[in-house]
């Protein structure tokens, strides 16, 4: 499945693709993630970010799309496999996704959006009920965008989780009801 859509950001007339990453891509998916969330979360340590560019271990576990404004990568997305989960927020009927990455030069044209909007496209093909998923208490243009998509918050599957040891990050927890 491969998403074509026309993102009104920007001057141009392009277009934003959406495709599963190629393996020669890995890398510099991986980039992208780490400098997204880098940029988005003070204090990450060298091991975290190095997990963030584990493009290859990712799609071991599930499948990681990537967004292209023409030929840059611009976002990346990772989701389960049909069938799967990729964190213990998902529950039955429920599709979870991860590490939602935008370039840092690549914000505020939509790609984001178009990203999300894939996830949930991919969710009613597979027949899921929900869409969910943790974002950072930090990430208030993330929240944004879920909200205004249609996502609500779910405390009750809210938990601090302990990304170094002895610290914790407080992860919220968002669905969107197909």
């Amino acid at each position: 499945m491969t998403t074509s859509l026309a993102t009104g950001h920007e001057p141009r007339p392009d277009t934003l693709a959406i495709r599963p990453v190629a393996p020669d891509e890995h890398a510099e998916a991986g980039r992208l993630t780490a400098e997204a969330y880098r940029t988005s979360y003070e204090g990450l340590t060298e091991g975290y970010l190095a997990s963030l560019a584990d493009v290859e271990g990712r799609v071991a576990q599930g499948e990681v799309w990537v967004a292209l404004d023409g030929d840059e990568l611009v976002g990346t997305v990772w989701v389960p496999r049909p069938g799967g989960r990729l964190s213990p927020l998902a529950q039955e009927g429920e599709l979870d996704f991860r590490q939602l990455a935008v370039a840092p030069s690549a914000r505020g044209r939509g790609v984001g959006e178009a990203l999300t909007r894939h996830v949930m496209a991919l969710a009613r093909e597979r027949g899921a009920d929900r869409v969910v998923m943790n974002s950072g208490a930090e990430m208030l243009g993330a929240h944004a965008l879920y909200l205004k998509l249609g996502f609500r918050r779910m405390p009750e599957r809210e938990y601090p989780v302990e990304v170094a040891p002895g610290r914790f990050l407080d992860l919220w927890a968002f669905g969107y009801d197909l």
